[in-house]
């Protein structure tokens, strides 16, 4: 509850910026609040996954350390706004996120800031391939579903570098779901049971990419990524860092910890979760709370009183 209580700040403070065009000023709330939030709670957090540089934050950084100090030693994923384009524009999908698994055990992708990445249900294990035609792929996907191939329906981010990807779905039978922006809405409901979405793939953020498995993890999903360098700038700083940029990442290498959170607030409506709304007097939130040790979904409505967040 502590974890969520920082993701429900994030996302009521976001709620001002909605559809105002001003993607940053959005972020800046988010990050303000969730930082504040999360220096009260009881753990020895470290950022893996923070704003980073290519959002040159001043606060919620890689590397900086959040919490009163006191109690277990995490590693922490954060994204105050997955989706600030999302939230800035209107649109729906726009999630505050918080990942957290033990210490040493989230894979840092430093350098690197894209990748590609493929996650479907639980019946993916062992079938899909992210070193596979995607065509084949969906075959072996559908049969494992009981489906067949004209009802599976992939999620991948609408962008010119996918365009091929998506005419390559599109010729295999199966249909595409267009994600503006926020992969990491796409990745996990890829993953769950109850959605349209059977599969997600393309190439987005890294950062994304790990806190979606910490997701997958507890919904005992299937994910897989291979760093993907946009520039050969990134390129030689990722070899500079050590990478192997062939290496094919599985889900232990994405969180190797065997008590895993993922914690996501809805800043704008979704198939994830509703967006805040205010109510009268009250400011009314939904999350959802994963946690990979237990197994656990909890989904948790909160109402909050207007004249506490003046």
């Amino acid at each position: 509850m502590e974890l969520v209580r920082a993701t429900e700040a994030a996302a009521i403070r976001a709620t001002p910026f909605i559809g105002r065009g001003d993607k940053n000023a959005a972020d800046r709330a988010a990050v303000d609040a969730m930082r504040t939030f999360l220096g009260t709670v009881n753990f020895d957090g470290l950022i893996v996954i923070g704003e980073g540089e290519k959002d040159d934050a001043p606060m919620l950084f890689n590397g900086e350390h959040v919490g009163n100090g006191r109690g277990p030693a995490c590693d922490i994923a954060v994204d105050p706004i997955d989706g600030t384009s999302l939230t800035a524009a209107g649109r729906q999908n726009a999630l505050s996120v918080i990942a957290v698994s033990d210490r040493g055990s989230m894979y840092n992708p430093q350098d690197v800031f894209y990748m590609d990445k493929i996650v479907t249900g639980p019946e993916g294990k062992g079938l899909v391939d992210i070193r596979k035609p995607i065509g084949e792929n969906i075959r072996a996907l559908a049969k494992a579903k009981g489906k067949s191939v004209e009802d599976i329906q992939v999620a991948v981010l609408d962008r010119p570098r996918h365009q091929e990807l998506v005419r390559e779905i599109r010729e295999a039978g199966a249909g595409t779901r267009l994600l503006l922006d926020g992969d990491v809405a796409g990745g996990i409901n890829a993953a769950r049971i109850e959605t349209r979405i059977d599969m997600c793939i393309g190439i987005g953020g890294t950062p994304e990419g790990v806190i979606t498995a910490c997701a997958v993890k507890a919904l005992d999903g299937f994910i897989q990524g291979r760093l993907n360098p946009q520039s050969d700038t990134e390129r030689t700083a990722a070899l500079a860092a050590g990478h192997d940029l062939d290496r094919v990442l599985e889900l232990e290498d994405f969180v190797s910890g065997h008590n895993t959170y993922f914690v996501a607030t809805g800043v704008t409506d979704g198939g994830l979760v509703e967006g805040v709304r205010k109510i009268g007097p009250i400011i009314r939130t939904e999350s959802i709370v994963l946690r990979s040790h237990s197994g656990t979904i909890r989904r948790v409505v909160a109402d909050h009183l207007v004249e506490k967040w003046l």
